[in-house]
């Protein structure tokens, strides 16, 4: 057999969604800026992500990240984030799983017990810190890109249902609806049900409205659809789960909706400066966010959260690609 391609990779997920490290493999991308690189990614090396990805290597709720340099000084990482269908702004639990990985396999240095990394991502700066104990990552919260909300109870038809959403910014954006206005429980529906009244959601709110951030018109776009429900836990606020990118479904509270979640609830006056808030997955997972400062964004009222959670290394690999495997560079089947 003869292999022309292989492919390194560390493994990690946050909460329960996971997320693939390629550490070799991807040629050096040109570009002066993060995006610059992504845009060379996607134009480029998007094989790559389907090959990694997607069956039979992954499957279709796989997530991924490449490192690369930082176009700013004040960052250790530029990191890209890649999902079934393409390429995210930020991603929470990326950059908790990353954060763990990194430190855990001993490619960042141990610091001491709280380990500081920063990013530089497509939406913005981010700083994660890591709870470190012996050697193993505890824990890890992160400082956000400004969260808020663009437009309150908006009326779509989603499907055969007349709903109302929230439209908020959490460094990807999202639509939020609760469960129950889709005739949906959390704890009864099946995957497909949720895809199905998800990409719904977000076809409808991408109809209906022009999403894009007021101080930069290239975070722009539905991300996904945050369905809502009552929490399971008597110690959580709030029970989602989020469908994103081509119709995939977040094992874990979803980070950035996490903070999207916050400002809406900062918007209504049930959440200020200090509090905290307790999201809970559809596996029962949780992060936990903590609103850090008031930050306006444009003519929104904005807040900075902080967005704590855990996770684990999975695994190691190498995965390698024969010229004359027909099927072997990436299918997707739900």
């Amino acid at each position: 057999m003869h292999l022309n391609r292989i492919f390194s990779t560390i493994d990690a997920h946050a909460a329960g969604q996971p997320l693939r490290i390629v550490t070799h493999g991807i040629p050096p991308l040109p570009g002066a800026t993060l995006r610059d690189r992504r845009d060379q990614m996607r134009a480029h090396h998007d094989h790559i992500r389907r090959l990694l990805l997607h069956e039979p290597r992954g499957h279709a709720d796989m997530y991924g990240a490449v490192l690369t340099r930082p176009s700013l000084t004040n960052a250790d990482y530029g990191v890209i984030f890649m999902t079934n269908g393409g390429y995210s702004t930020m991603c929470g639990h990326g950059i908790i799983a990353l954060t763990t990985a990194l430190i855990e396999t001993g490619a960042f240095p141990d610091q001491g017990p709280e380990t500081r990394i920063t990013y530089e991502t497509p939406a913005g700066v981010i700083q994660a810190r890591a709870s470190v104990d012996h050697g193993r990552v505890r824990a890890v919260r992160f400082r956000n890109v400004p969260a808020f909300r663009q437009v309150r109870a908006l009326e779509i038809v989603a499907g055969e249902k007349q709903v109302t959403v929230d439209v908020a910014f959490g460094g990807a954006w999202y639509a939020i609806v609760p469960g129950e206005a889709l005739g949906l429980s959390l704890g009864d529906a099946r995957s497909l049900e949720l895809i199905d009244a998800g990409m719904a959601v977000k076809h409808a709110v991408s109809n209906a409205l022009d999403v894009v951030h007021p101080l930069d018109a290239e975070l722009a776009g539905m991300y996904g659809t945050i369905i809502t429900g009552p929490p399971v836990s008597p110690d959580s606020s709030l029970r989602n789960v989020t469908v994103y990118a081509d119709g995939a479904i977040d094992r874990s509270p979803c980070g950035t909706g996490t903070s999207a979640l916050m400002a809406c609830r900062a918007a209504d006056g049930q959440l200020a400066v200090g509090d905290t808030f307790v999201n809970e997955s559809i596996i029962d997972s949780v992060f936990t966010g903590r609103i850090v400062m008031d930050a306006p964004v444009g003519e929104f009222p904005g807040v900075v959260t902080e967005i704590a959670g855990s996770g684990a290394v999975t695994g190691l690999h190498q995965f390698v690609v024969d010229p004359g495997d027909a099927i072997g560079e990436g299918f997707l089947v739900r």
